[in-house]
């Protein structure tokens, strides 16, 4: 039976933020695109992941799907094969961060949800990206997809989200720790907090990427996944 290779998306992300990956992976494996969109709290997620998932498989998360996937690391462990950390962190939300999140579901709650689309760009790429208008309408797609409703659910779910740092020293499989050299959103120095207390990490960090590092830099990213999937 073919391996299994769970993904989950960030935050209004769709699979569309995967698709390099998955037409570079697919070949040798089954994938399956988490939903992220009908629960308010990272651990219902999680939950609905693993209902829906087979016994063992392999998982890999990028921003939000990054704290959904320690997540399931929390609740199941002894299912999860191999582990991807892709532009994430084990810390909780900030009071700051959470005050902005508020303010960024109020927007989109009063009709205006397109009015954070230029907010989110500003963060999201890698400066040399910022005029990439391809790159935008993607991004932009994906947001418009997921729509106000599911963004506001998912805001709520990342601001209630439990500190996964005394979680990381018990992940005993091959892990791989993944960040693009200008994410200003969960930079570098965060990916290398994770990757020193999981025993069996790798660290790769992308260069002229941000946050979007599949998006931005798919085929090193694919490359990396490879290498981590082909792990023993």
């Amino acid at each position: 039976m073919a391996e299994t290779l769970v993904l989950v998306p960030g935050l209004a992300c769709t699979a569309r933020l995967f698709e390099a990956q998955i037409d570079a992976l697919s070949s040798s494996r089954n994938i399956v695109v988490a939903d992220h969109t009908k629960d308010d709290s990272i651990s219902g997620i999680a939950a609905r992941l693993l209902k829906n998932a087979p016994e063992r498989f392999s998982l890999a998360g990028l921003s939000m799907g990054g704290y959904v996937a320690l997540e399931v690391m929390r609740q199941a462990p002894e299912r999860v094969q191999r582990l991807a950390l892709l532009d994430t962190s084990a810390r909780p939300d900030t009071s700051e961060a959470s005050q902005d999140r508020e303010r960024l579901i109020a927007i989109a709650q009063a009709g205006r949800f397109e009015d954070v689309f230029p907010m989110a760009w500003a963060r999201l790429v890698h400066p040399d990206r910022q005029s990439d208008k391809a790159l935008q309408e993607v991004v932009f797609g994906m947001m418009r997809e997921t729509g106000p409703e599911a963004y506001a659910r998912q805001q709520r779910a990342i601001m209630g989200r439990a500190d996964s740092r005394p979680l990381l020293p018990g992940i005993e499989i091959p892990t791989l720790v993944l960040v693009g050299e200008g994410d200003v959103i969960t930079p570098p120095e965060i990916a290398r907090e994770m990757a020193e207390m999981i025993e069996w990490a790798s660290l790769v960090v992308i260069p002229e990427s941000g946050h979007t590092s599949t998006l931005e830099q798919p085929e090193r990213v694919a490359h990396a996944l490879k290498l981590w999937l082909e792990e023993g």
